[in-house]
């Protein structure tokens, strides 16, 4: 049994119907009024430090722990770093300790890749093994509970497998990357042609999902930290006119410089959105690749296909 925190989010209801095909897994939802099928196993609870785990752990022998305070534009909080590490970090050990005690075998962490920091000099891309340098509140959780299920892997027995993502998309995606598929579909013209050189790790829904099932499992993935990528980088114009051409609608980019995007998203104060537009952030998935025999199923052509097809079905028809 295969018991899966954040079961109704984007990434865990991807990961719950792959698991369901060939295992049995148990579904922990924080409220029980959502659509997942009526077949599913369903534990409710809260990712909190107060949280009584026993009876989700019958039978479990794997934890996928894929529920998060996850990373909001424009925190308004008064304290975002003490938000961050009620959940990320105290709710998430609280569950591992509770694990551990009861013989649970491993536990895969989905963290992510700002863990490692938020952007990367052109051609010099993250790598696993290397020193941590989160920088906003998010980040700085989530090493925190990286850290803390390492210790407690020493301490207890418990095989921890950590999986740091860059931006994942995919059938349903939200936030930036939907607000990007709408301007195209309406023609909108994006000064964002010139941004060329930049160079962007994602990752497609599906490839996470396959490298999460396998690290459930892998010998080799016990105690390590994993990159996950689609093994294609790229650049912020490539990535618009490639995901025009999947909506069937051809990106509009006017050629602005990027240094002038800069400067004018700074006088707004915008600046980080424009560094994540015109800046680069790559991950060399290689340790991945050779430690597990692992490479990425679905092609950035592929995925980029299913998620505009999703989008289009859902959405198209509003907002034309």
């Amino acid at each position: 049994m295969i018991l899966l925190t954040g079961a109704s989010g984007f990434v865990g209801r991807a990961v719950l119907s792959s698991l369901k095909q060939h295992r049995s897994v148990r579904a922990v939802l924080r409220q029980l009024n959502t659509d997942l099928p009526n077949d599913v196993d369903v534990f409710q609870a809260s990712l909190s430090s107060n949280q009584d785990w026993f009876n989700a752990f019958s039978e479990v022998s794997a934890i996928i722990h894929c529920a998060a305070r996850v990373h909001v534009m424009n925190d308004q909080s008064v304290n975002p770093l003490a938000e961050f590490r009620h959940v990320n970090v105290d709710g998430t050990l609280h569950l591992a300790r509770q694990a551990a005690k009861a013989g649970v075998k491993r536990f895969v962490f989905l963290s992510s890749i700002k863990v490692n920091g938020e952007h990367t000099l052109q051609n010099q891309a993250f790598f696993a093994d290397q020193l941590p340098a989160p920088l906003d509140p998010y980040g700085v959780s989530k090493r925190e509970a990286e850290d803390g299920l390492r210790a407690l892997a020493k301490e207890t027995g418990m095989e921890v497998v950590i999986i740091r993502p860059p931006l994942v998309y995919g059938p349903g995606v939200k936030a930036n990357f939907r607000a990007m598929m709408k301007a195209l579909w309406r023609g909108l013209p994006l000064p964002l042609g010139s941004v060329v050189e930049n160079r962007r790790s994602l990752v497609a829904l599906d490839n996470l999902v396959d490298l999460i099932v396998t690290c459930i499992d892998h010998p080799a993935a016990a105690n390590q930290t994993f990159l996950v990528s689609d093994g294609e980088d790229l650049s912020t114009a490539g990535l618009l006119q490639r995901m025009g051409d999947a909506l069937g609608r051809p990106a509009r980019l006017i050629p602005v410089p990027p240094m002038l995007l800069m400067v004018g998203a700074k006088i707004i104060g915008r600046s980080g959105v424009a560094q994540r537009l015109c800046g680069s952030l790559q991950v060399d998935i290689s340790k991945t690749r050779e430690l597990l025999d692992w490479s990425p199923p679905v092609s950035v052509g592929e995925a980029l296909r299913k998620t505009a097809e999703h989008w289009l079905k859902v959405n198209a028809a509003r907002i034309d």
